[in-house]
């Protein structure tokens, strides 16, 4: 009688230094013992053969030579637990929290334009406490509703990103659904994913902590920047965000005064910088161990900014709202805990500004054409 397979590896924190080879799921095996319906090396996980770059040797980001893991892991997976596909739909719960957030920022502003109004200091230690939290969380909850997963139709979905917009001074909601729409689509893929860093930011953000702290502290201008590098003209959703945003600043204006303003922009700007809130940025897909792109982060931040960091199980099934994605995670346990994953967001900000090793350039990027032939693997195999 032959012996049983070993177990598969324990899970593992990004702090590890040794690498695991994963097992394969008994259900990928035949009766025969060969894998079934197995065309990519990378099965079943879909981790690549990478290395990561380092700032001190490197110049260019890590380069992966077939598509992104995603759209692989989630077929995989569905084969396996068909189940999580009654996981997919929407969550009206988000709207009630959108209203909640702008209600108690634009309450503070009004504090602080006309009642607390010699309290400056306060105003910038409740701006990074409070509105750095609402900010940050508003941040997810546009990005929820990027993917329309806050009400049943995408209109509703985007005057609630609007409507979440108003506590944030720039016109952000609708650019970002663009943008991140096509990261998805495009993961790493040399000139058409926006997330990727910039030439100029990976020659300038080496591997200097003092340069990676200003960097990370700018972070709200470099995403906006990123956007227009893309050259693409406003799409008209755009341009209702930028009208919207204009009104919706001179109605706070008139309500709150110009320290109430001063709250809402000190607040946006910690809120996408460094704040815990905000490190999620981070920990997404700047590589911290060889191969994986995509990571995870599993602590008790995520009760209170709705599982974003449940990053891995998001972009495999992006038709998940954020209050089933734990769901997934446990259903195929045997997928996401057997890959690097983060608990702690200080300590992603930590790792990231002071580790030598870690830089712009932290990241793994495809050419196109790489792109489509791992994407051809799956339309061949289906034929």
């Amino acid at each position: 009688m032959p012996p049983p397979p070993p177990p598969p590896p324990p899970p593992h924190r990004t702090e590890d230094t040794l690498q695991r080879e994963p097992s394969l799921s008994p259900s990928t095996l035949t009766s025969s013992g060969k894998q079934r319906g197995v065309f990519d090396r990378r099965h079943p996980l879909y981790l690549g053969d990478w290395k990561r770059s380092l700032p001190a040797v490197h110049e260019h980001f890590a380069r992966d030579d077939l598509d992104e893991p995603h759209f692989k892991r989630k077929r995989q997976i569905l084969r396996e637990h068909p189940e999580i596909a009654q996981l997919y739909g929407y969550d009206t719960r988000t709207l009630y929290i959108s209203a909640s957030i702008v209600f108690v920022q634009v309450a503070l502003a009004w504090l602080y334009g006309h009642v607390l109004t010699e309290h400056t200091w306060s105003m910038l230690a409740v701006a990074y406490v409070v509105g750095g939290t609402a900010v940050s969380l508003a941040a997810v909850i546009v990005h929820e509703c990027a993917h329309n997963l806050a009400a049943a139709t995408p209109i509703a979905n985007r005057m609630c990103s609007l409507v979440t917009n108003i506590i944030v001074p720039i016109p952000v909601a609708m650019s970002f659904r663009r943008y991140h729409l096509e990261h998805h689509t495009y993961q790493g893929v040399t000139g058409r994913d926006p997330d990727l860093p910039l030439d100029w930011e990976v020659r300038l953000i080496r591997g200097n902590p003092i340069s990676k702290l200003l960097w990370v502290f700018i972070y709200p201008v470099m995403y906006a920047v990123r956007g227009l590098g893309q050259g693409k003209a406003m799409s008209t959703w755009e341009k209702y965000n930028w009208v919207w945003t204009i009104c919706a600043n001179v109605l706070l204006y008139r309500l709150c005064g110009l320290r109430g303003i001063l709250y809402l922009c000190a607040s946006a700007w910690i809120g996408f910088s460094l704040h815990p809130g905000a490190a999620h940025f981070i920990q997404e897909h700047y590589t911290f161990v060889d191969g994986q792109e995509t990571y995870s982060y599993y602590g008790n931040g995520n009760r209170l900014w709705l599982n974003i960091g449940l990053h891995n199980e998001h972009h495999d099934f992006m038709r998940v709202p954020w209050s089933r994605l734990p769901s997934v995670r446990k259903i195929a346990s045997e997928y996401y805990d057997t890959l690097a994953y983060h608990t702690s967001w200080w300590m992603v900000l930590w790792r990231f500004i002071v580790d030598p090793t870690m830089g712009a350039l932290s990241r793994v990027d495809r050419t196109q054409e790489k792109h489509d032939l791992g994407r051809r693997m799956v339309r061949e195999h289906r034929q």
